[in-house]
């Protein structure tokens, strides 16, 4: 009966797979919304003031930040969850395959949501006019709270990364002497 449950437990990692491969159709209407923003980008470079420009760039390196976030989360969610990737010989290989393990994808994610935060606060900042409502001041106060709270949680998680590794690495170390 163990047996059979272990196989169970074990096959039902393959429930995963439909979700990552959701995430690639996640990424293709990503794709299509990016495409929309460049295209309007281009019909209207020659009318648009710099700030909305700088503002339709940002929201394009957003979108870009995104799609590698779930790039990275699907390929190596797959890989480390549901089954490694055969990728033929002498076909494009990204460096970064088979090395990211559960702790280093979510240190990439953090980082990765920090970053998108980022952008966010920043677009925040300039759609602000000099003089801003008490609300909006509220909003942009909420919004910095919220970019710092995720700067502090993707710190404290290399930190306690750093810390794992090097308490492994003792006892990994003590265990051979």
């Amino acid at each position: 009966m163990e047996k059979i449950i272990e196989k169970a437990l074990f096959a039902s990692r393959w429930i995963l797979a439909p979700v990552y491969l959701g995430m690639s159709l996640a990424l293709v209407a990503l794709g299509i919304k990016f495409f929309m923003e460049l295209y309007h980008l281009l019909t209207h470079v020659w009318i648009m003031a710099e700030a909305d420009l700088v503002l339709v760039l940002l929201a394009l390196v957003d979108m870009v930040l995104v799609g590698s976030l779930i790039i990275m989360v699907m390929f190596s969610g797959y890989e480390n969850f549901v089954s490694a990737l055969d990728v033929d010989e002498g076909t494009e290989k990204l460096s970064w395959l088979g090395k990211l393990d559960a702790n280093s994808l979510k240190l990439k994610v953090a980082s990765s949501i920090v970053a998108i935060s980022s952008i966010h606060l920043l677009r925040a900042f300039m759609e602000t006019p000099v003089r801003v409502a008490e609300e909006r001041e509220n909003t942009l106060m909420w919004y910095v709270i919220i970019h710092l709270t995720f700067v502090v949680s993707a710190v404290m998680m290399g930190v306690l990364d750093r810390i794992t590794a090097k308490s492994h690495a003792t006892k990994d170390h003590q265990g051979e002497v």
